[in-house]
């Protein structure tokens, strides 16, 4: 992983965090019973994994070039 890849991804997950956070606060669950929602340090990690995973995903990889000469 490059410099590049590891901003995109903590960025990704600081983003996560904080829409977690804002899911449980605005939304969250009356009952309890919601896995995820139910408290608000599941809501921030979960949030923080989605983000992390989905901003991962927009970094691109460079090309390996390929040695067509035979030896």
């Amino acid at each position: 992983m490059n410099k590049k890849s590891i901003l995109v991804t903590a960025f990704g997950v600081v983003i996560g965090l904080v829409a977690g956070y804002a899911y449980y606060y605005f939304v969250g669950c009356n009952s309890g019973t919601c896995a995820i929602t139910s408290k608000p340090l599941n809501s921030t990690l979960y949030g923080g994994l989605m983000g992390g995973l989905l901003f991962n995903l927009l970094v691109t990889s460079p090309k390996k070039k390929e040695n067509n000469e035979k030896e």
